[in-house]
């Protein structure tokens, strides 16, 4: 028999009993704030129907799909030369459409506009949710980018106030407040890149121009400038984009050379209705942070795009200031999801906490509570069958308080037992003989300090204050 070594698939990860007491340590941590802002909890499935995933990400979006074979003979009835260009080369993509009807889901926002719309009748407007679920992208593994990760999605639709805008800025300032993470959050707003494309003279361009932006951090602003001229815009337009790019000073500064340059001062002279907007709404926003007094820094950066087409307004990005990584979180203002799926006309706004990422962060910080509990709390010793079936009752107990009690299964010797209490660090042991059971007592040994009592089998009350040390 051949022996397989085991494996996962790259991008992936297991994570460890140590691993899942921190990561839950984050996600209890996201949810109690998602719930103090009046954010109830929902799922969906980790499939999707292709058609509701595709067309929602951009071109390159779509690419990362990873796309799941019908069940049955998927190619049975497929013509495969129908699929073939004039090389003799089969056309995947298109393939994969006749073969593939579901995806995994690449994020968790399109899902939920899916699922307001199918369930419109049973949700009261403004709806507020919050989903903490694993996503799949088949993008290239590099540090801080897996192809399954977790994302914790925040989201009210059905109302069109930048309160809301307000309330995400604000649920950032208090999750990272209490992870102990310094964090720097950046805004946009999408129709102030409308604006971009409008002055430069290129309206119709501009999906081109928030691709190769969303790149600045990866690739430069001369890699940038040459993908915008790749894509047909001219040296005067692509001089009015660098001169934005360019800007520095306070939101208030970038904002009013903004304005100026939207109201007809870049080098083209022209006018955008729609960018203007875009900074009005930036003004507004900024003055209810303000007024809020959020803690955290919170700045304009106007090349921050975020390549998903979906958004129309505000969009939000957030960095860790003490760790080298990719963004943690972000998210934004959409005008047209629902309608994709035929409710149109329903505004919403969202933020994604990147649960992977900020686990990265935490690690590299040390930022993890050094009191977190794998598990158990007390292993009760098997010193044989007799002494099993006077403790198993204490042990019942114990649970039945809400403490976690582990009988070790096996009459093994002690010092193995020893060693299993240490290995899964649990801080207390119950070695209980005969002696105790004349005595009608159980014995309790603190393993971190070496204090050690004993209690009646039936004080409880003092068993349980005793493992609260």
């Amino acid at each position: 028999m051949n022996i397989q070594k085991p494996s996962i698939p790259k991008g992936t990860r297991d994570f460890g009993q140590q691993d899942m007491a921190e990561r839950n340590y984050i996600f209890e941590t996201i949810k109690g704030v998602f719930r103090t802002f009046g954010y109830s909890q929902i799922e969906t499935p980790a499939m999707e129907n292709l058609s509701t995933l595709l067309g929602k990400y951009g071109e390159e979006g779509d690419k990362l799909l990873f796309r799941v074979l019908n069940s049955g003979d998927a190619f049975g009835k497929v013509d495969l030369d129908g699929f073939r260009d004039g090389e003799g080369r089969i056309n995947s993509v298109a393939l994969s459409k006749e073969v593939c009807e579901k995806g995994l889901r690449y994020d968790l926002t399109v899902p939920f506009a899916r699922f307001v719309v199918q369930h419109q009748n049973d949700i009261s407007f403004p709806f507020k949710r919050f989903q903490i679920q694993p996503v799949w992208r088949a993008d290239r593994p590099q540090k801080g980018r897996y192809r399954e990760f977790y994302q914790c999605d925040v989201d009210v639709i059905g109302s069109k106030s930048q309160v809301n805008e307000l309330e995400l800025v604000q649920i950032v300032d208090k999750v990272f407040s209490l992870l102990g993470v310094n964090v720097l959050v950046k805004v946009n707003n999408r129709k102030v890149l409308t604006g971009f494309a409008e002055i430069s003279g290129f309206p119709d361009k501009v999906v081109d121009i928030t691709v190769a932006i969303d790149k600045l951090d990866k690739i430069g602003l001369d890699n940038v400038e040459a993908e915008m001229r790749e894509k047909g815009l001219d040296d005067r337009a692509v001089a009015v984009i660098r001169q934005i790019l360019a800007l520095s000073g306070s939101t208030e500064e970038k904002i009013a050379t903004m304005r100026a340059m939207m109201n007809g001062g870049s080098a083209s002279g022209l006018v955008s209705e729609t960018g203007l907007k875009g900074l009005d709404e930036l003004e507004e926003l900024f003055g209810l942070i303000g007024a809020a007094g959020v803690s955290c820094p919170v700045e304009t950066d106007l090349s921050l795009a975020r390549g998903l087409n979906y958004y129309t307004g505000a969009i939000f990005e957030v960095k860790a200031m003490d760790f080298s990584i990719g963004s943690i979180c972000g998210g934004g203002r959409y005008d047209n999801l629902t309608g994709i799926f035929g409710l149109p006309g329903m505004s919403g706004v969202g933020i994604s906490f990147g649960a992977d990422r900020i686990y990265d962060v935490l690690k590299g910080l040390d930022k993890f509570p050094k009191d977190l509990k794998t598990s158990t709390t007390i292993l009760f010793a098997n010193m044989g069958t007799s002494e099993m079936k006077y403790i198993l009752p204490v042990a019942k107990a114990l649970r039945d308080r809400g403490i976690a009690a582990e009988v070790y299964p096996d009459p093994a010797k002690l010092k193995k037992q020893f060693d299993y209490a240490d290995r899964k660090a649990i801080p207390f042991l119950s070695i209980t003989g005969g002696n105790e059971m004349e005595a009608l007592q159980v014995n309790v040994k603190n393993l971190v300090t070496g204090a050690q009592e004993s209690f009646a089998k039936d004080n409880l009350d003092g068993i349980a204050g005793f493992l609260s040390l």
